[in-house]
């Protein structure tokens, strides 16, 4: 079957990823707000927020080499039952190092989830349909985004946070566990029979490393995950400290979630106009003056038009740096390559809300949103840099190349 030729895969998968991620975007204010009722600082809740991605940074390349050669499909369903129970478990805890172990199983099954589906988006797609494609992929992480704040700031609240914090927690590993709904054959069988018959010599990691494209697709994607992931975590810490509801705080990162929505949708156009690299950069760049605003002491209506323009600029980041990960990649090694992508995120979701929490702790829970300004320059500077695409503008290439050398199309995979 020809990738690309049966939609019905796709959209399952979008809805499938949205409520993984619906899970996902709940459990982490929710952790945040518990680990604060059970007597955590700042430097704690930066502590708790980087071990969700501990446990994935040791598994996401073992995982990547094992899809090359193998099905995506079973790393969906294994994925959601770790989300589920490392959510519900979270809400049970009783101590924050018990939290801390049960966030990074949850970051666990949310690294196998996104490992088995961008493979799968990779294999079923044709080469210029993959932009739009993981843009639309995309748009599932971005619906959980949306409607998970909300929900958890509708359950969160009043003087028991403790409780209602745990509430929530629990509420999201049911709502994880309704991803199963839309797995079901989700692999083409010849997209899976082509994958094993593909067996070769592996890729070193080095190699892929120094393939032109991929240091950029991962800088990128790791400095805008880092951007999203310090506005989930510490959008609640700066609430607190300014007196915002936890309902509100969720409206505002709902708000952030739509804008990024909307990027998507309409991500094709804007690749017509700007052109991969171009685009890549502006939204960079906007998105780093955006993120060092939110440090100042604006009103709600002002934070929240920060916000909403800074989703807009963080939704360009992710599907296109897939992309160039994808494309610059050898074609026996995707996987791995997506899986090397997704290490460089979970590097930046280690180490960067542990900076924050240092940072914050001596300057002020604002100041790190400063450094993701400063982190996200730096990304603009390497999207300026990184290696043109033949067609950027996601059209069809008759002839696709790779480092300058025609490539044979392999549609099957």
């Amino acid at each position: 079957m020809r990738p690309g030729g049966n939609r019905g895969w796709l959209l399952r998968l979008v809805i499938a990823f949205s409520f993984a991620q619906a899970a996902v975007s709940m459990a982490r204010p929710a952790v945040s707000y518990r680990a604060l009722a059970l007597g955590a600082d700042e430097r704690a809740v930066g502590v708790i927020a980087g071990v969700y991605a501990l446990l994935p940074l040791f598994a996401a390349v073992p995982l990547g080499r094992r899809t090359d050669h193998g099905r995506c499909a079973p790393l969906l369903p294994f994925g959601v039952v770790l989300i589920s129970g490392g959510c519900a478990l979270s809400g049970v805890a009783g101590s924050l190092g018990t939290m801390a172990l049960w966030s990074g199983v949850m970051g666990l099954g949310h690294l196998c989830f996104v490992i088995g589906s961008q493979s799968l988006v990779a294999r079923q797609s044709a080469p210029h349909e993959q932009d739009r494609n993981f843009g639309h992929f995309t748009i599932g992480a971005a619906l959980g985004q949306l409607v998970g704040p909300v929900a958890a700031g509708a359950l969160i609240g009043g003087e028991d946070m403790a409780r209602t914090s745990a509430l929530a927690l629990i509420v999201a590993g049911g709502v994880a566990a309704v991803a199963f709904t839309s797995l079901w054959r989700i692999e083409h069988r010849r997209t899976a029979a082509t994958s094993r018959a593909d067996k070769g010599e592996r890729v070193p990691v080095r190699s892929i490393l120094r393939t032109r494209g991929v240091p950029a697709g991962i800088l990128i994607s790791l400095a805008v995950l880092s951007a999203t992931d310090i506005l989930t975590a510490y959008l609640p810490v700066v609430g607190e400290h300014r007196g915002i509801a936890p309902s509100v705080i969720g409206v505002l990162l709902s708000l952030r979630a739509a804008a990024t929505i909307a990027c998507r949708l309409v991500l094709t156009p804007l690749l017509r106009l700007l052109g991969r690299t171009m685009l890549l950069t502006v939204t960079c760049l906007l998105a780093a003056l955006l993120c060092a605003g939110i440090a100042l002491p604006v009103p709600v209506w002002a934070l929240g038009l920060l916000l909403v323009l800074l989703g807009f600029c963080l939704g360009v980041g992710q599907p296109l740096s897939m992309t160039t990960v994808v494309q610059a990649a050898p074609d026996e090694a995707r996987s791995t390559a997506l899986a090397l992508r997704l290490t460089g995120n979970r590097l930046g979701q280690v180490a960067a809300p542990a900076a924050a929490g240092l940072i914050a702790g001596v300057a002020g829970v604002a100041a790190p949103f400063v450094m993701l300004g400063v982190l996200l320059l730096m990304s603009s500077g390497v999207a300026v840099r990184s290696p043109r695409e033949p067609d950027e503008a996601g059209g069809e290439d008759p002839e696709p190349r790779r480092n300058g050398m025609p490539l044979g199309r392999k549609s099957d995979i």
